[in-house]
This record gives structure tokens, C-alpha cells and sequence, in this order.
């Protein structure tokens, strides 16, 4: 077997989006990098049928991907804008409703909605030009960290060895499972069904959200040209059920919620319904020594806000800044420079988690006082500009 040591500044685990974009982050700021996929990393075959995985990205997410040079290699004919958003308390849409809009946050669009395979074909292609970034194939088996690096050894036997390894290896973590980080674990007995449609009427560019105490959290983002992608957040039994169903049936289905601002719903070819269980996941540390976590290794919230890739996106710019910062006898995986990482975070992430559970919770459940509280709730806060304001501007990172 071969046992070749490889060495860079910084050891990458994980082959998302998220890594990737550390990736070219740290090649640009002049480190060396290695990138561990677990398999080989093939460019995504072009195809005009439209992603049921998509991203509401934010402001944060899209300035990291501009520096990155990354958001405008993105195919621009294939994203949303976000200009505007309204929020139903129920079915009916008369109880409780809140808007936002891109005017009234005194910005062009709110958010962008972006497919899985956009974003990755853009941050593929940035890669393959990135200097000082090496792509290695295979499974780690073994990871451990002294005062001076971390190693990482291979299945084959190959070992690769940095100042710094970055868990971006997803809600499954394997690097933090290794750091024996300990993680509080919650299911919330719902799946996120996801779908495309075209829509009969313009949406506009508006994002469309339905809290039902019954049948979970519908979503439905906006896509170019008259089409609309959902992620219905749906208890597993009812998820279950969507899943059996045609995407036709499903279409019909919405119409309860939606018939009255976009019309008739209409599967896109071809009828995909996909399903993911959504978890609360909240790792006891970032760090550990010479490792940094990101993105799902780090967090996983609720989607009902779609921040969970806005996140790791600022995951990406927190640690590169902080390691950017960090004084010159210091290495990039020093315990200081991790410690000043895992502080800037902390507030954030707790927010998110802390701001998702809760809307979680409260709407799901049919108790008449929460029901009438949370209804009151979103009609008063739609009265109450500043504080509207307040709340858009910090969901787009602002």
C-alpha cells in the first residue's frame, strides 16, 4: 500500500458547496489546500430541466460568492430574485399575513433563489482554475492533531497533513465524530418534499410561506419565467403520503393554498418529488484542536427560514477573515485564531437556531391560544415598519 504524506496549509474534508467555497477562499488568500472528496468530483452534465434542490441565498452568501468570483459565473438566465415575500398564518390567508419587500428594505432583491447544480457547476469551474488547490480522492479513516498540524489518513494509506482541517463533510460528520464533538440531536418528525411547478399566473418575484398547524410549512420560491420550486415541510406520515403521489396530485394539492396568487400549478417534466428528513442538530463546539467546522458539520436548523446554506456560507467568511487577521507568528489552525472563529459565530448560529426552533414549534401546534397569539403576531408586526425592517435586514445579513 502506498503511504505518501501530502502537506498544505489547510486540509478541506468535504466536497459540498460550502468546502468548495473554502476552498477557493483560502487559495485566493494565498494558502495551499487540499480539497478531500470522497469520490471523484465530475463536473454536473448540463441539462435544461430545472433542480428540485435550491438555495434562498442572502446577501452574505451572495457578497462571499462575488469576492470568490464565483456569482457571476452562475448561469444568471437560471436565478430568481427575490423581490418581495408574504407569510399566511393558515390555509385561507385571512387570520394572519405579513409582507416584506425589497422596497421597504431599502435594497434591490431580498434573497436569490439559486439550484444545487448552478452553484456547484459555477464553484467547479472555479476550482479547476484556482492556484495551490490539490483535489484528493478517497475516504479518511483516521484523524489526529498535534501542537504542531493534523493529519488525516486514507483508506489507501496516503496521509494528508495541515495546519488546519475543515470539517465541511455535512450533518453526518465524520471529522467531528473523530473530535468527539458532542452533538444534541432532535427529529422534528417532518421531511422537506421538494418540487417544481409552472405557475398560470406571474409570481412576480415573491416567495409565498403557509404555516399550517396540520400539515406542516409550504413554501413556494420563485423561479424564472412562471415557475415556482417547493419545500414543504411535512409531518413524515403526510410526507409519506405526497411522496406515493403524483406530482400532479401534489400540484392539486396546493391549490388550497395558492390558487388564489399563482393560478393552476403544473409538474415540470420530469415529475420529481424528493423527500429529506429535517433535524435540529446542535454540535457542542466549532472547533477542536486544529480543526474548524462549517456549514451542516457545524449547524442544521429548520429550512423554514432557508438559511441553512446562508450559514455555512458565513461560516466560510467568518473563518477566512479571522484566519486573514490573525497575527504572523501565528499559524491558520492555531488555537487562538479557532477560538476568535468559534466566539464570532456563536451568536449567530445560536439566533438561527434558537429563531427556527421556535417558529417550529409554535406553529406547530393547534392549541387555540398559540393559534389566535401567533395570528395576532404576524398582523401586528406587519403594522410595525421599523421593526419589519429590522428583521428583513438581519435575514439578509445586512
Amino acid at each position: 500500500m502506498s503511504k505518501h504524506t501530502s502537506h498544505s496549509d489547510v486540509c478541506i474534508v468535504g466536497n459540498g458547496a460550502v468546502g468548495k467555497a473554502a476552498a477557493l477562499g483560502f487559495s485566493q488568500a494565498g494558502l495551499s489546500v487540499s480539497l478531500l472528496s470522497p469520490a471523484p468530483m465530475q463536473a454536473a452534465a448540463r441539462s435544461d430541466d430545472w433542480d428540485v434542490r435550491v438555495y434562498a441565498l442572502n446577501h452574505v452568501a451572495q457578497r462571499l460568492l462575488s469576492g470568490l468570483k464565483v456569482w457571476g459565473a452562475l448561469d444568471a438566465e437560471r436565478v430568481a430574485p427575490v423581490e418581495s415575500m408574504q407569510v399566511y398564518g393558515d390555509a385561507s390567508g385571512m387570520a394572519g399575513k405579513l409582507n416584506f419587500d425589497a422596497y421597504g428594505a431599502h435594497t434591490d432583491s431580498l434573497a436569490w433563489i439559486v439550484e444545487d447544480r448552478n452553484l456547484n457547476q459555477a464553484l467547479d469551474n472555479a476550482l479547476r482554475f484556482a492556484q495551490n488547490v490539490s483535489i484528493v480522492t478517497g475516504r479518511a479513516t483516521e484523524l489526529k492533531a498535534d501542537a504542531a498540524q493534523a493529519t488525516v489518513r486514507l483508506e489507501n494509506g496516503d496521509s494528508l497533513s495541515a495546519a488546519l482541517i475543515v470539517g465541511a463533510d455535512g450533518a453526518q460528520s465524520w471529522v467531528r465524530g473523530q473530535c468527539e464533538i458532542g452533538l444534541d440531536y432532535r427529529p422534528y418528525g417532518q421531511q422537506g418534499v421538494v418540487s417544481n411547478f409552472a405557475c398560470e399566473k406571474p409570481h412576480q418575484g415573491t416567495a409565498y410561506q403557509w404555516f399550517d398547524e396540520e400539515h406542516g410549512i409550504i413554501a413556494l420560491l420563485p423561479l424564472p419565467g412562471q415557475r415556482v420550486s417547493l419545500v414543504w415541510s411535512a409531518p413524515d406520515m403526510l410526507a409519506q403520503e405526497l411522496l406515493q403521489q403524483s406530482a400532479t396530485a401534489l400540484a392539486e394539492r396546493l391549490a388550497a393554498y395558492c390558487a388564489q396568487q399563482l393560478g393552476a400549478l403544473t409538474p415540470l417534466q420530469p415529475e420529481l418529488i424528493r423527500a429529506f428528513p429535517l433535524n435540529l442538530m446542535r454540535p457542542h463546539a466549532m472547533t477542536a484542536p486544529r480543526v474548524a467546522l462549517i456549514g451542516d458539520a457545524a449547524h442544521v436548523v429548520h429550512p423554514l427560514a432557508g438559511h441553512g446554506m446562508n450559514l455555512g456560507f458565513a461560516d466560510v467568511r467568518s473563518l477566512l477573515d479571522t484566519v486573514a487577521q490573525r497575527e504572523e507568528y501565528r499559524d491558520c489552525g492555531d488555537a487562538r485564531v479557532l477560538s476568535r472563529y468559534a466566539r464570532a459565530r456563536k451568536e449567530e448560529v445560536l439566533l438561527m437556531q434558537v429563531t427556527t426552533d421556535g417558529l417550529a414549534r409554535m406553529f406547530g401546534t393547534n392549541l387555540e391560544p398559540v393559534r389566535l397569539a401567533r395570528q395576532l403576531g404576524l398582523n401586528l408586526l406587519d403594522h410595525l415598519p421599523v421593526l419589519k425592517r429590522k428583521l428583513i435586514s438581519h435575514a439578509m445579513g445586512k
